[in-house]
């Protein structure tokens, strides 16, 4: 039976390389001279740290950094901003979790919106993916285009089309 997989994956080298043109971008700003701003990416835990002195460099930073990733392609959906904390003196650090694999409240409401759409297709959730299972590939495409008009909160790629 013709089936995909709905997975939410950012890849890896893309973001760091994103993250590292934002970075260069950042420090080469006037506003940003003798800033003792940071921006680090850790790619075992997939958290961008931020350090820097004010709100309005903070700010610059954050939309840098989703500039950068819409440019290279990436979906600024899938960056998950924390709160604000205050680092060693007047530093201010902020944590931006980077959303890989769909998140279970995502999965259930998008299998719900796949059944209720009356199609003749099975959604099922395997660990951080959907499979959607079909007996002809126009449901499949059907169902592609129907999860693509609605916003789940983080981006969604289809891959593993069989026949």
């Amino acid at each position: 039976m013709p089936s995909f997989d709905i997975v939410s994956k950012i890849d890896g080298q893309t973001l760091d390389n994103a993250i590292n043109v934002a970075k260069k971008e950042i420090l080469n700003r006037y506003d940003f001279n003798g800033s003792k701003s940071t921006i680090d990416l850790d790619k075992k835990t997939n958290e961008v740290t931020i350090v820097t002195e004010n709100d309005m460099r903070l700010k610059a930073i954050q939309d840098a950094i989703i500039s950068r990733m819409v440019k290279q392609s990436l979906d600024p959906k899938a960056l998950d901003f924390g709160k604000e904390e205050y680092a060693s003196g007047s530093m201010i650090r902020k944590e931006i979790k980077i959303k890989e694999g769909i998140d279970k409240e995502a999965a259930k409401k998008l299998v719900k919106k796949i059944k209720d759409s009356g199609l003749k297709v099975q959604a099922a959730i395997m660990d951080d993916q959907v499979r959607v299972t079909a007996k002809k590939i126009d449901d499949l495409q059907a169902v592609i285009s129907l999860c693509r008009t609605e916003d789940f909160g983080q981006p969604l790629q289809y891959i593993n089309m069989r026949n």
